[in-house]
């Protein structure tokens, strides 16, 4: 994976992150989701550098082999805002004062608070497979309670750890052959440490009540993406079922929108990573 690759730990302030980059053009950063690593790019970062960018892959502070920030009584420690800090500041020590931003599934907020809180570092944002944390709470119903029950489980103390560290690969289950081999091997690593699932588990706790509570913020505030934003959402994903057309609540949030549905299941970038980077490279500037 990643052949040309720099791979390094770089020191954010609270933590350090493990981050690979590599590349000469645009600097795009892609954020993983859950319970991935930034290994999930593996099949799409080297296409997005042969097409002339330089691409930033990190695992998010919690995840994989970045460094895990003490919990806190709210859960601001794995909040949104406290990540995207962290990415902001790695983008900068890597010499990048402007760049897009990927992100999948809880990258996908992290993303969206990274455009909110640092304007004028976020030249382009995509999402992939989310809709802001208030928007999916505001909806909530009992379909939403039973297929996404794990957001409400996690957000419980202790037992989830209990639950997860008894069988982490029971738990999560995974295919080596469509993840690939290696990208397999790291994910397991991260599942098997009890302080990474923790602080995987952090970041739904601070999704239910921190995360909600910046963004409804920023709603009463009136606060946009002022970027040009692409939202993409998996074909054979659930996003349709839960809230029809995604792109009806993305307006909301911003004014320059796109987006379409892509093949693929949840985890587009190892699933279907030829039509992801056909998509990014024809909304990213080059």
């Amino acid at each position: 994976m990643f052949d040309g690759f720099v791979d390094e730990q770089i020191d954010v302030g609270e933590v350090r992150l493990r981050v690979r980059h590599a590349g000469r053009g645009r600097p795009v950063l892609l954020i993983h989701g859950h319970p991935r690593t930034g290994a999930t790019w593996h099949r799409v970062a080297p296409q997005l550098v042969q097409r002339g960018f330089t691409v930033v892959c990190p695992d998010m502070r919690g995840y994989g082999s970045s460094g895990k920030a003490e919990v806190r009584a709210d859960h601001s420690q794995q909040s949104k805002r406290a990540v995207a800090h962290d990415l902001a500041r790695l983008m900068k020590a890597l010499g990048h004062e402007q760049f897009a931003v990927v992100g999948h599934d809880r990258g996908s907020y992290v993303a969206l608070r990274l455009a909110l809180d640092h304007p004028g570092s976020v030249s382009h944002l995509a999402v992939l497979d989310g809709v802001p944390i208030s928007e999916a709470l505001a909806r909530c119903d009992a379909k939403f309670a039973h297929d996404w029950y794990h957001w409400f489980f996690f957000a419980q103390p202790q037992r989830p750890e209990r639950a997860i560290n008894a069988d982490p690969d029971a738990w999560y289950e995974a295919d080596p052959q469509s993840m690939g081999a290696q990208n397999h091997a790291e994910f397991r690593a991260a599942i098997h440490d009890p302080q990474t699932v923790r602080a995987m588990l952090e970041d739904y706790r601070a999704g239910l009540g921190i995360d909600r509570e910046h963004e409804e913020a920023d709603r009463r505030a009136g606060r946009t993406v002022a970027c040009p934003t692409l939202v993409l959402w998996s074909s054979r994903d659930d996003m349709e079922d839960l809230y029809g057309d995604p792109l009806d609540i993305w307006r909301s949030w911003a004014g320059d929108l796109r987006g379409h549905s892509i093949e693929s299941g949840h985890h587009v970038a190892e699933e279907n990573p030829d039509d992801l980077v056909r998509a990014l490279t024809s909304f990213l500037p080059t």
